[in-house]
């Protein structure tokens, strides 16, 4: 019993390491590849890992296909933003207005551009654009 405590807590030190060099999820997903070509059952590699059951059967059928690469995929990466095109525009009317809010952009990129955004996508736009110039 002692040695199902010790491989848990080695498999968490293990995966905080590997967070330090790369994502967590990667890190976890490194992790399990591991304990599957260790033959560990699917459920233990949840249990030691922390990686959901979806994700450790997905991983585990891609590395049986010969599928490698579903390991270096770290999703999300987002589509191409509502303001793409017009953002020279919109920067030169920031620039040239009188806008003190976050709302007052947003509002004037739908008058104009007939673009209507959150103001979560104005506050990326605008650490987007500060920080480029």
């Amino acid at each position: 019993m002692s040695k199902e405590i010790d491989a848990g807590l080695i498999f968490k030190l293990i995966i905080n390491f590997l967070q330090m060099l790369m994502p967590p999820t990667l890190a976890k997903r490194i992790t399990s590849m591991a304990l599957i070509a260790a033959g560990i059952s699917s459920e233990r590699v949840t249990e030691l890992t922390g990686l959901c059951n979806r994700s450790v059967r997905s991983l585990r059928k891609s590395l049986e296909a010969g599928e490698a690469e579903y390991l270096f995929h770290v999703g999300g990466g987002g589509g191409q933003s509502k303001l793409a095109g017009f953002e020279t525009e919109i920067i030169k009317e920031i620039e040239s207005g009188s806008y003190s809010n976050r709302q007052q952009i947003a509002d004037m990129i739908q008058e104009k551009h007939g673009i209507k955004v959150c103001l979560n996508t104005i506050s990326n736009f605008l650490k987007k654009t500060t920080s480029n110039g």
